[in-house]
């Protein structure tokens, strides 16, 4: 195929609702299972085109730019990415790749980049391949395909190639599930979970000291590192009951659960190191105290980083607004939050 190809995908970032910290032997084997829900606002927009070469070569031609600036940091694990699969991908023997993504949110700042910017990448490499090959897939085959392709690149990205929830990694609770690839489980979710709010309070824009890809890799001495695993299976299997039934009280107790937990495993791990911040601390406080005085179902979720993730039923929205803005918006840097929601899923941007 001698013509410029070209395609953009636009992927969400997810919040785990049970964390996926450690990994087995092998190429992003998650050592648990997790169940996320996939957002809205917050969201990759990757665009790839292909040009051939005027020769097949071994070589993989890239040019990497985010937010319109070269990233040559990226461009290289992007380079090292594109060795893994290009057994798979005949593209990247025949083409030289153009790549430009953005982010609607912070970088690296606990609110996974790596899940909407691989996720989107992945979709991408695999619409275009289908193009060359011409071949169309089925859809459920093409989005199981690119949830295989974004875990190999960042393992929470297997999930976000699907709408409402996804789980990714093998648990006895799930028939289909699997360490390779992540399925949807949004069809399991009760109405009321599936427009869901989740107000990002950005406690800091960033970058954070420790990357994710060392905190896993310090799980492996981790001491509490096999009762974690062990915990996190239980709370998968409680919390799709949960979902299903639409018990609030349920899924936020072990939602929170497994919040604290993941940052307890960074403070236990050798070296230790805190990803929370002051101001982290103080809207967690802040969160309970209301819950208790108004008995509303207002919950909170962190990713590896100091942001609250507030998660709370669309029909309470405009009281949580206004206790938001009276008492946790001068926790956030600036003031600085996100408003989102359990979302649809990634989609194709058609290029003007």
């Amino acid at each position: 195929m001698s013509k410029e190809l070209k395609t953009t995908w636009r992927s969400p970032s997810n919040i785990a609702l049970v964390k996926y910290w450690g990994k087995k032997k092998g190429v992003q084997i998650p050592a648990n299972p997790s169940i996320s829900f996939t957002l809205e606002q917050c969201y990759s927009e990757t665009t790839v085109t292909l040009t051939p070469k005027p020769r097949k070569s071994k070589e993989i031609l890239l040019q990497f730019y985010f937010d319109g600036k070269a990233n040559m940091a990226f461009q290289l694990k992007l380079l090292r990415f594109f060795e893994t699969i290009r057994r798979d991908f005949s593209l990247l023997h025949t083409h030289s790749l153009l790549i430009h993504s953005t982010n609607s949110f912070p970088h690296s700042s606990g609110i996974a980049s790596s899940a909407s910017a691989m996720s989107a990448l992945a979709l991408c490499l695999c619409d275009l391949q289908q193009q060359i090959d011409g071949k169309p897939m089925k859809e459920a085959a093409f989005f199981k395909k690119a949830s295989h392709y974004a875990r190999l690149g960042s393992g929470s990205a297997a999930r976000s190639v699907y709408p409402l929830a996804a789980v990714w990694g093998k648990t006895t609770a799930l028939r289909g599930s699997s360490d390779l690839v992540a399925i949807p489980v949004g069809d399991l979710l009760h109405k009321d979970f599936r427009t869901y709010q989740n107000t990002i309070l950005i406690a800091s824009s960033a970058e954070k000291k420790v990357s994710s890809r060392l905190g896993h890799s310090l799980m492996k001495t981790n001491p509490y590192a096999k009762t974690r695993y062990a915990q996190a299976q239980s709370n998968l299997k409680t919390l799709l009951t949960a979902l299903r039934r639409g018990d609030t009280e349920t899924f936020g107790t072990i939602v929170e659960q497994e919040a604290m937990t993941l940052h307890a495993l960074m403070m236990c791990s050798h070296p230790s190191f805190i990803l929370m911040a002051p101001s982290t601390l103080q809207m967690i406080e802040k969160i309970r105290s209301f819950r208790n005085d108004t008995g509303l179902p207002v919950y909170f979720t962190l990713d590896a980083g100091p942001n609250i993730h507030l998660l709370y039923p669309k029909s309470i929205s405009k009281k949580v607004d206004a206790f938001i803005y009276a008492e946790l918006e001068q926790h956030c840097e600036q003031g600085k939050m996100i408003h989102d929601h359990v979302g649809q899923g990634p989609r194709r941007v058609v290029n003007n």
